[in-house]
């Protein structure tokens, strides 16, 4: 039989990102005010119908980018070559604004939502495009809160661009081999230029050292911490430096492009990766290169701050994007796919839409979660935050990161084996490194789930941090009405239960291996309030969605695994110092913690 013959697999449809999405409509109707929400809607729409298929178009044109440190003479050029692909997709989010919208603030303290919902639609087909967008936007930020005149005038501009020709990328070099994400570590230093006095950027410093993990290495310019201080002052010692990886900085076309080692750095190599393969992630030695201080000097770890918020936001909403799509094929292709003989779709398969109901209930909840916390990002910039709102985003912003990781990722794979063999295929997207593979980099990058407990430790820690988030909650619960109350009586119990027992997780001292599992709880009880809050909306609104709103609050709190981390923070508050040893001696055998 020729391969044209016999049965032909109707291919699956994901034309709709925006339109057929579960959530998104309901979820922005309820955040923005009417005008805007009409506003936005218009332009969602047209992104689904213009550009999402550009992108879907350049993505099938990217390939992993290669390095050429010598050319023929024996002269060293470290030439990154990238793809036609990547630089499009760069090019097209930079068209729709995705940095630009969040500083225009057409919308106020909106804008961020705006921004953030054009990029969880596009991150599913835009290979890993938006990590480099990623830290344009924190370096954009910095630069707007500690910049000087200078930078502000001819850099910032460029960072928030919406043209190609002339916007910048940004690149953040923190880690280094001594310590990873602990940069008390620092080795690579800086010191004031004798050469060159004065120039309009501001002070001129010199660095030396070694970057060993620097992603969107073909960036314009990159933030970089550097010792100003001595090695026992760790982290204090560390300053903030603005970095061109070419010089000049700025150059007019038709001007040719200045040399790659121009500013004295050189690509030792570019990483082997599990995933983000089109992504040039490379190990960078920085031999006397030029950069400028931004903010004070020795408080570089406050000034990047900023940088790592905005980051963690882009790694959770890009998370939750690669979810989306991978949710919205394995929807549509139950759609056309036969089963039992070819007299039933899987769509009319009640055990198999179960599966798929409990993907999408992890999807919503991870969506709430985090346009919750984006909601507050877009007023603390604005200043239309209160005191109370600022901590609640403190603490928010290493829950949203960590917990889509942790929770988009298995539901990926869900998705993955609800298609059959269809779902291991590359062509399909799933497993391929568009999705799966290269959204476990999220577990990792800008802090793995030990390194956010341990700094949601340390927020909670400020005066009055905690207090704020449970205020929240109260109020929360304070405005279900009578009538809804009667409906949700149990899974409110169990969630005043969850809240009460995140109180006690956090009392002083915390035991040592509490950190994590309240971490995880911490994540399942602000979901669920992001849940009811809209449930309490969609009912007081009575919108056609709202029995579907309630239904996710209540099978979240009753079925989405907020009683087993109850319960594992239960048993880490009992851990004893035998337990702890006994860890050591199931990972190590026998061998004693001195031996090692």
């Amino acid at each position: 039989m020729r391969v044209e013959e016999g049965f032909q697999q109707l291919p699956f449809s994901d034309d709709e990102p925006y339109g057929a999405d579960p959530v998104l409509f309901t979820l922005l109707k309820r955040l923005f005010p009417k005008s805007v929400h009409a506003e936005v809607d218009a332009d969602l729409r047209r992104l689904e119908r213009e550009t999402i298929p550009e992108i879907r178009a350049l993505s099938n044109l990217a390939t992993p980018p290669y390095l050429t440190q010598y050319n023929q003479w024996g002269q060293r050029v470290d030439i990154l070559h990238t793809s036609e692909g990547w630089r499009g997709l760069k090019a097209a989010v930079q068209k729709e604004g995705v940095v630009a919208i969040s500083y225009d603030r057409k919308h106020g303290e909106h804008s961020r939502i705006h921004a953030f919902v054009k990029m969880l639609l596009m991150s599913g087909d835009g290979q890993v495009v938006f990590c480099p967008i990623a830290m344009t936007d924190g370096c954009a930020r910095v630069l707007e809160l500690f910049g000087t005149p200078a930078m502000q005038k001819d850099v910032f501009p460029r960072l928030v661009s919406r043209d190609p020709s002339t916007a910048f990328t940004a690149g953040q070099w923190m880690t280094e081999r001594p310590g990873g994400s602990d940069v008390s570590q620092t080795e690579t230093t800086a010191a004031p230029s004798s050469e060159i006095t004065a120039h309009p950027l501001g002070p001129v410093y010199k660095l030396d050292g070694f970057k060993w993990f620097s992603s969107a290495t073909d960036s314009n310019v990159s933030v970089a911490l550097a010792r100003t201080g001595s090695l026992s002052q760790g982290s204090r010692g560390l300053s903030l430096f603005l970095v061109p990886l070419r010089l000049p900085l700025v150059h007019e076309p038709p001007s040719p492009l200045p040399p790659s080692t121009s500013n004295n750095i050189y690509v030792h190599r570019l990483k082997n990766k599990i995933g983000t393969h089109i992504l040039p992630t490379a190990e960078l030695s920085l031999n006397g290169t030029e950069g400028y201080l931004l903010g004070p000097q020795n408080q570089g770890v406050r000034c990047i701050a900023p940088v790592l918020n905005i980051t963690r936001v882009h790694s959770a909403i890009g998370s939750v994007g690669a979810l989306r799509k991978c949710l919205a094929i394995a929807s549509s292709f139950a759609t056309v796919r036969a089963v039992n003989g070819g007299k039933q779709m899987l769509v009319d398969t009640p055990l198999h839409v179960a599966e798929l109901a409990k993907i999408s209930l992890v999807y919503r909840a991870l969506v709430h979660l985090t346009f919750g916390a984006v909601h507050l990002l877009g007023k603390t910039e604005c200043g239309t935050a209160s005191k109370d709102e600022e901590l609640r985003f403190r603490l928010l912003t290493p829950i949203i990161k960590g917990f889509a990781a942790e929770k988009a990722v298995s539901a990926m794979e869900e998705c993955m084996s609800s298609m059959g063999g269809q779902g291991y295929m590359e062509e399909n997207m799933i497993g391929s490194t568009r999705l799966i593979r290269d959204s476990l980099v999220e577990k990792i990058w800008e802090g793995t789930i030990t390194v956010l407990s341990l700094d949601l430790l340390r927020t909670i820690q400020i005066k009055g941090a905690l207090k704020s988030f449970i205020d929240w909650a109260e109020m929360s619960l304070a405005s279900v009405p009578d009538p809804l109350k009667m409906q949700i009586e149990e899974p409110l119990s169990l969630l005043r239960t969850g809240l009460e027992e995140l109180q006690a997780a956090y009392k002083q001292p915390v035991p040592m291996l509490v950190p994590r599992p309240a971490f995880m709880l911490f994540a399942h009880v602000a979901s669920g309030f992001y849940l009811l809050e809209h449930a309490v909306w969609s009912y007081n609104k009575d919108e056609a969605q709202r029995d579907v709103d309630i239904e996710a609050f209540c099978r979240w709190i009753i079925e989405g695994g907020l009683k087993a981390a109850r319960e594992d923070v239960k048993r880490a508050k009992i851990t004893s110092l035998d337990r702890s040893n006994m860890d050591s001696a199931l990972v190590y055998g026998s061998r004693t913690k001195a031996k090692l």
